[in-house]
């Protein structure tokens, strides 16, 4: 436990010097700035909009539209495929694979440093729609602080449910990553499989597909309790496949 202790901080600390950090910073706040300078543009209808009993509500859909349609799926498949990739940009697998560490050790700390940067990722988004509803009352004087309490369950529920929905995203660049040395290809197939998504998003088997989930809960509000399962087990199929992959390929990286 230890060892995998030290090597999750030892990858915590090599993704400081990728570009995957300011993406999750960027990505967790993107879409709650933008619904914020609308809300500031806006003006004459904060008042009106703090004192309505549906305002947590309105920011909750507004905020999850952009952000789970668009750049929750993106942004996984480009921090992933970063981070993935960092011993491959600077050839150092080799000096990775002569530390004493266990193949199994490795890839668990690299996984939990993608999984760690999605949850930061969703807690800045969480924190910026949260601001994004009480910062006019702070520097507004006739703008009232929102009378509706803020739900808290509802937005942990919601963002449980978007993050079990990207985990397909995540597990299948994380394969990618681990099987291709090139950056681009796998950032390119992750792409293409969100494009091919979003083009097959009205087919009545699009659950099938692994990268659409985000997308469906992102325009329809609510999926079915089994398309989570599906996710889940997408999820277990690649990042089996993924660990298998790694420690039988004989030239890892």
């Amino acid at each position: 436990m230890s060892t995998y202790i030290c090597s999750v901080q030892s990858e915590w600390l090599k993704r400081k010097n990728s570009a995957a950090t300011w993406l999750t910073v960027l990505g967790g706040t993107f879409v709650p700035l933008i619904i914020l300078g609308v809300r500031l543009y806006h003006f004459d209808q904060l008042a009106g909009q703090n004192a309505s009993a549906d305002l947590w509500e309105r920011l909750y859909h507004e905020g999850w539209q952009y952000m789970g349609f668009l750049l929750l799926p993106i942004g996984i498949i480009l921090v992933t495929s970063l981070v993935t990739q960092l011993e491959t940009r600077s050839n150092a697998w080799k000096l990775l694979h002569v530390t004493p560490q266990r193949f199994t050790i490795i890839f668990l700390a690299k996984l939990t440093v993608i999984l760690m940067m999605l949850l930061c990722c969703l807690l800045l988004f969480n924190v910026g729609i949260y601001l994004t509803g009480v910062a006019p009352a702070w520097v507004m004087h006739d703008v009232p602080y929102p009378v509706a309490p803020f739900p808290r369950m509802k937005y942990l529920v919601g963002s449980t449910h978007f993050l079990l929905a990207g985990l397909p995203v995540l597990a299948l660049q994380y394969l990618q990553g681990l099987l291709f040395r090139n950056f681009m290809l796998p950032l390119g197939i992750g792409l293409g499989l969100y494009i091919a998504s979003v083009i097959a998003l009205p087919w009545k088997y699009a659950c099938t597909i692994p990268y659409i989930y985000c997308m469906m809960l992102a325009n329809q509000g609510a999926i079915p309790s089994g398309v989570y399962i599906m996710s889940t087990g997408y999820f277990v199929l690649f990042g089996v496949l993924a660990y298998i992959l790694y420690v039988r390929k004989k030239e890892k990286g």
